[in-house]
């Protein structure tokens, strides 16, 4: 059976794409920092308890696999809402690690799996924040544009082992994480969390959010047959997002 490695997998999108992947076939194992979540994931899955940032405790749970066809670097956190003058170094160095050192440790310990294999799909979750400058979000941003780095260099340097990576860059996604988002950016802006909202949606050509459910099928298609010429690029999903900083 194909087996995918999902980091932060125990809620949102790293939730969805683990339903995803167990609906296509695969065995399906998480990493998460969430133990309530963890412990609330379907009993068909392999969970741990693992900061992605964290090299021992992601080494440790690689250590555990004896292959690995797919691997989806999903752990990320929002970090402050705030000018750049205003954001602490310990604020942005917690945003960093998470995002793109989390990124590189989960690609770090699944290459040889694959290269031994011969095969592998690597996934990073990015963002919109990726595309584009984001006002009152420079960390996240950083480290996203980051990520795509990474990515492009995975592609090349692990595509001669039949190995292929990609980003998938989600735009304003629904659930909790969003809402926080919201939140902060409404007090920053001194607007309403409705009109923040209404100005995300109105900056795509879709005039919505996405679901998390629509980033879980990318990445299931990214690992699939189908894509086997698809490497090195970065897809949005996102309903075309054609102006982040939202305004009303």
């Amino acid at each position: 059976m194909k087996r995918v490695l999902i980091t932060a997998g125990a809620s949102g999108i790293g939730r969805a794409m683990g339903t995803a992947f167990e609906a296509a076939g695969y065995e399906v194992w998480i990493t998460d920092v969430d133990s309530d979540a963890l412990a609330d994931c379907p009993k068909t899955w392999q969970c741990h308890s693992a900061n992605a940032a964290d090299e021992g405790a992601m080494a440790a749970v690689f250590a555990q696999l004896d292959h690995l066809d797919v691997l989806c670097a999903n752990a990320g956190i929002a970090g402050p809402t705030a000018l750049v003058e205003d954001i602490l170094l310990k604020e942005w160095q917690a945003c960093v690690s998470v995002n793109l050192e989390g990124a590189f440790l989960a690609a770090k310990y699944a290459t040889p799996l694959m290269k031994a294999a011969g095969t592998g799909a690597i996934t990073v979750t990015s963002s919109t924040a990726g595309l584009f400058g984001y006002p009152n979000r420079a960390p996240y941003a950083a480290a996203k544009w980051a990520v795509i780095g990474l990515m492009k260099t995975l592609a090349m340097e692990l595509g001669p082992f039949g190995i292929r990576a990609n980003v998938i860059a989600p735009g304003a996604v629904e659930g909790p994480r969003m809402e926080g988002v919201l939140a902060r950016e409404a007090a920053a802006k001194g607007m309403t969390r409705d009109a923040v909202y209404d100005g995300y949606a109105a900056g795509t050509s879709m005039r919505s959010f996405v679901e998390a459910r629509d980033i879980a099928d990318m990445a299931v298609f990214l690992a699939s047959d189908q894509a086997r010429m698809v490497s090195g690029q970065v897809i949005a999903v996102d309903g075309h997002t054609e102006n982040p900083d939202p305004k009303v």
